[in-house]
């Protein structure tokens, strides 16, 4: 009775990594996010996922319409404020194609917010300002991660330690 629990539970561990979905429609990198507004959809992300303060990282923009097709082009300008206050804009400048990638480097810890305005958007005159949140990396960031890992490398090992001894027996006494 104890090798079958032990190897239902292996075979639902085992389950449980195979994925169940083929589509997955979710955003590629953790910080990023899009907004929809006046039928246009910006997303955002940075690369690297969490940006280090003082170091040159790269913002992903995407523009696209409400039928999740790019356009062919826009003008957009970008506004940086920390703690109320604007400490810094990139002037609004025509891109062609949906995607602009902008190298910026990241002054004080914490977050961030970002407003992107596209100009003149389907021929129409006006301003349309997307407003998102994004962080940098904190040493708190890194215990944060180490955090997990070594919980997770914990698990994996007590969880060898007790089963491991058990299968093995089984495969000995058959």
């Amino acid at each position: 009775m104890k090798n079958l629990r032990s190897v239902s539970i292996m075979f639902i561990l085992g389950f449980s990594l195979v994925p169940l979905f083929s589509d997955a429609y979710a955003h590629s990198m953790f910080n990023s996010a899009e907004e929809f507004l006046g039928g246009y959809r910006i997303q955002v992300a940075t690369l690297p996922e969490f940006p280090q303060i003082g170091e040159k990282s790269q913002i992903l923009f995407r523009v696209g319409d409400s039928d999740f097709k790019e356009v062919d082009h826009f003008t957009m300008g970008v506004r940086f404020f920390y703690n109320g206050q604007q400490i810094d804009a990139i002037e609004p400048q025509l891109h062609q194609g949906g995607h602009y990638e902008l190298d910026y480097v990241w002054k004080n810890p914490g977050n961030h917010v970002v407003r992107i305005d596209l100009y003149d958007m389907g021929g129409k005159p006006g301003i349309l300002t997307y407003t998102f949140n994004m962080g940098t990396q904190s040493p708190f960031g890194y215990i944060f991660i180490m955090a997990i890992t070594v919980g997770a490398i914990t698990l994996g090992v007590v969880v060898t330690y007790i089963y491991l001894p058990n299968i093995l027996r089984f495969k000995v006494k058959s």
